[in-house]
């Protein structure tokens, strides 16, 4: 077991120097870029995801750039897969201080009708119990280690609907509903619990989609440009440090001001045509 002493509020930028942190999810994208960032900020990190060969590639570039990780198979939707990817951080490193429930899972874009109900228990599978079972276990691991911060995935989606992603926006609403139950039931006890809930963000799913998918976004967002897995990884690794200690409950949203409200690419003067390309002021 690894001594790992505590750095309790370091200069600057969130340092986790000392520190364990999990994610659940860990294999590519968001989930993969958030490990390599709590590595680089000083933390040893569990990476757990159904890929092995993939997260084994995660621990090899955290390795390579000097961090400490390892990496666990897990189904997140199976209780006693979750519960040996925390007990397998414990044995390895002796201590939980953060944790991001990233994974998702579910069916391919449908009406609400068309979709099928087995593929749909998947996605609140996957999306809801999987983010339950992680803090199950992850939060017994920190009221051990005198405390930690949880941070879950969810989505511009979860607070609004979009159509043909039933499953999905049903699965991400849960995880906000769940979030703000565990904060209130732990914040008297030093664990803290937020939502991250990103806009369109370029993972893999969106570079296979082609640059009209990838133009469209970036015109949906007020920032006019897609978000990145970093943006992502930044605001979790800040949820996660003394930097953002008085904060729990909340739903962060990383969608470059989508939900702020509406911005018409243009607009007009009342009784008076639009002219092209007038200015949006």
């Amino acid at each position: 077991m690894d001594d790992l002493p505590i750095d309790d509020r370091p200069p600057g930028g969130p340092t986790m120097t000392g520190r364990v942190a999990l994610v659940a999810g860990a294999s590519k994208g968001i989930g993969a870029a958030t490990a390599e960032a709590f590595a680089a900020a000083g933390a040893a990190v569990v990476l757990g995801a159904r890929d092995t060969a993939a997260l084994e590639s995660v621990v090899k570039r955290i390795e390579a750039g000097g961090g400490r990780a390892i990496a666990v198979r897990t189904d997140v939707a199976d209780a006693e897969s979750m519960r040996n990817l925390v007990g397998r951080g414990l044995a390895a490193y002796g201590r939980l201080d953060a944790a991001f429930n990233n994974a998702t899972d579910g069916p391919m874009p449908a009406p609400l009708a068309d979709i099928d109900a087995g593929e749909f228990d998947r996605g609140i599978a996957t999306n809801i119990r999987g983010t339950f079972l992680g803090m199950k276990y992850q939060i017994p691991a920190m009221l051990q280690s005198g405390g930690g911060a949880i941070v879950n995935m969810a989505s511009l989606a979860g607070s609004a609907g979009v159509a043909n992603l039933a499953a999905y926006v049903a699965g991400k609403a849960g995880i906000i509903g769940l979030t703000k139950v565990a904060a209130l039931d732990y914040a008297d006890q030093g664990i803290r619990v937020n939502v991250v809930a990103p806009g369109t963000i370029l993972t893999h799913h969106l570079e296979r989609a082609g640059e009209n998918a990838q133009r469209a976004a970036a015109a949906a967002a007020p920032m006019g440009r897609i978000g990145t897995v970093t943006d992502v990884a930044a605001a979790v690794l800040w949820l996660c440090s003394e930097q953002a200690g008085y904060i729990t409950g909340i739903v962060v949203p990383i969608d470059g001001g989508q939900s702020a409200g509406i911005k018409p690419p243009q607009m007009y003067k009342q009784g008076e045509p639009m002219q092209a390309g007038s200015r949006r002021d």
